[in-house]
């Protein structure tokens, strides 16, 4: 099979995406990146780290014709006939295009499948500080270019202008390839201050040295498939090359070091010994062997850094605290077996907490990486870490990260804040962690939280379990000794077939504030029949008063009134506000309200997650 082989110029290929020369195959899969893979991605350019082969087929064989279709974010009515068409790189390409070429805010999405327009910049002062990690220095703004804070209120950087640009050191990655806008920035850049011209035209020289050539020069191998490759063989190659392969990951690294070091460490099969203890808790059944190595480095980064506070030396040359990739594998013989065990115990101690917190499996289990950080705060604490108030902290501090959705992006840089600031926190020293001060929970969010894909609903469906929630058929507590014999899920309030004979939007019928947690035989009871029908049903099986079901249906924040006469509108209001309430109480600050035509406005801003499966069918007959 006929092939070329070329590294190409980063720039010049995205010229060819723009310009139509290298568009899709019309079967490709839509490009979706949120801005989190973004930056990631622009951090390893601008270093000139490798991100993988572009595989591409020539077009105009008389075996393989498919019909093109420009890159997501390419002027479709300017575009020339195609030369080669993308078989793998297609996401790559897409988001250094779209940030670096295409004149335009980036489509993206944040973390929680937000909708939002973004561009890109590289921070200069993070860049071109060694000690800093190059993902920390790629900023992303809106599409104003300010940043806001204080819900949108206070603008906090403001990037709308070249002056404010420079005047902030945030280079705009959107002009990185077009040589008059750079040469544009770098005059405005070094006349800003012009008693200072000499110094930053060295800073210039600095940073478009140590980074922007990086990105300006970078080459992208290329696989070109001729167009005499037939079909068959074209088939064969796309199903391969989209398929992936296993990575050689952090933890399988550090294995073949230790291996080679004094100390006999059999990293893998020590692995295997603490994921069977692991295993015993059902909740932790879904951790894996780099979150262990990671909050064995947190423990082993702060420890370097608390040691070199204490021997008083220079506090501007204090090691930092992380476990991102280069800091696990800096991780020693001896720091691992300082700290494994102390991890372990820890995430067994975590089992128990989130247990408290009606959290009983791993697929329930909000973020499954923030137990990385949980772990490495308990142990740090040490002695301490039971206490009444400290726990309470924590509790704070866990939830704020649930609810506030934090943990859904690129996590590493979050972990090192959370082990330093809340340990700081906790033992009195310190202000609240950014984690609480950053998390914000949108009332829009109860509109477009639909299924366990996102944290927050785990979060509110636990809640309401903490909260004493009882079953509205069985005596029972639902805690983790009943919670898995009664088979409890979360399930329709008002069920889905009653919701769609009565014209209820299917926003507001796949919405957490119309799911709750019952029992199986509790759900196959209600079927789908409405409240009015059910509850009296319900009361007879179980042989229980209107009263005794009232008292029950509040213990989920739900109004009885409503349910008894099928008012669902009046019932998700008044739950809307029920789970504001637990959810402030939970992070410890209030939840701005909203109306519920603000909540549709701010939840198109989403994209819809698929709804969950339909109830079980009912069991008994209608009587």
């Amino acid at each position: 099979m006929p092939f070329d082989s070329p590294d190409v110029n980063l720039g010049e290929l995205l010229k060819d995406v723009g310009s139509g020369k290298v568009q899709l195959p019309d079967f490709q899969r839509k490009w979706k990146w949120d801005s989190d893979r973004i930056k990631s991605l622009l951090a390893s350019i601008s270093m000139g780290y490798p991100v993988g082969v572009v595989m591409m087929l020539e077009v105009g064989g008389t075996g393989v014709r498919f019909a093109p279709i420009p890159i997501d974010g390419v002027d479709s009515d300017k575009v020339l006939p195609p030369d080669r068409l993308i078989l793998d790189g297609q996401q790559r390409l897409t988001s250094l295009f779209q940030s670096m070429m295409s004149g335009a805010p980036v489509n993206t999405t944040d973390a929680k499948g937000k909708r939002m327009k973004r561009w890109y910049y590289i921070d200069m002062t993070q860049a071109l500080d060694p000690g800093a990690d190059r993902d920390d220095a790629i900023v992303s703004v809106p599409e104003d270019r300010r940043i806001r804070d204080n819900f949108g209120r206070t603008v906090v950087t403001d990037l709308s202008s070249t002056e404010l640009e420079c005047a902030a050191e945030m280079y705009p990655l959107a002009g990185v390839f077009d040589v008059a806008t750079a040469q544009k920035w770098m005059f405005t850049y070094a006349t800003l201050d012009k008693a200072q011209t000499s110094e930053r035209l060295e800073r210039w020289k600095d940073f478009t040295e140590r980074v922007l050539q990086n990105i300006t020069s970078y080459t992208v191998p290329v696989i070109v498939l001729k167009k005499e490759t037939p079909k068959e063989a074209v088939c064969t190659v796309f199903e391969k090359v989209n398929t992936g392969g296993i990575a050689l990951n952090v933890f399988e690294l550090l294995t073949a070091t230790f291996a080679a070091e004094p100390g006999d460490v059999k990293l893998n099969r020590e692995w295997e010994q603490y994921k069977v203890r692991l295993g015993e808790h059902r909740v932790l059944r879904s951790i894996e062997n780099t979150d262990f190595l990671q909050s064995i480095t947190l423990l082993a980064t702060l420890d370097r850094r608390q040691a070199h506070l204490s021997a008083g030396r220079d506090p501007a040359q204090v090691p930092g605290v992380g476990c991102r990739r280069k800091d696990v594998l800096k991780l020693t013989v001896n720091e691992y077996r300082r700290w494994a065990e102390p991890v372990i115990q820890a995430l067994e101690w975590a089992a128990s907490f989130l247990a408290d917190e009606r959290i009983f499996q791993a697929a329930d289990l909000p973020y499954r990486t923030q137990l990385v950080p949980l772990s490495a705060i308990h142990v740090a604490l040490g002695n301490h870490a039971d206490t009444i108030g400290n726990v309470a902290k924590v509790r704070q501090w866990y939830w704020c990260g649930v609810l506030g959705e934090l943990y859904g992006g690129t996590t590493e840089t979050r972990f090192a804040k959370d082990v330093v600031e809340v340990v700081d926190w906790v033992n009195g020293a310190g202000e609240l962690p950014s984690t609480v001060t950053e998390a914000v929970f949108s009332p829009a969010r109860l509109l477009t939280l639909r299924t366990r894909n996102s944290a927050a609903y785990k979060g509110i469906y636990a809640l309401l379990m903490r909260g004493g929630c009882l079953d509205w058929l069985k005596e029972r507590d639902i805690d983790l000794v009943s919670f898995f014999p009664m088979a409890v899920d979360i399930h329709h309030v008002f069920p889905k077939k009653w919701c769609d004979d009565h014209r209820i939007d299917e926003r507001r019928r796949e919405s957490i504030a119309n799911k709750t947690p019952l029992a199986a035989e509790t759900n196959r009871i209600i079927g789908s029949r409405g409240p009015l029908v059910y509850l009296p049903l319900l009361e007879q099986l179980a042989m229980a008063t209107e009263s005794d079901m009232d008292s029950r249906l509040k213990t989920h924040a739900i109004e009885p009134s409503c349910l008894r006469s099928d008012d669902f509108d009046g019932f998700f209001l008044a739950r809307s506000e029920a789970l504001l309430k637990l959810i402030s109480q939970a992070m410890g600050k209030e939840v701005i309200r909203e109306t519920l035509a603000e909540m549709s406005v701010e939840a198109d801003q989403y994209d819809l997650e698929p709804a969950e499966p339909d109830d079980a069918p009912e069991s008994l007959s209608d009587a």
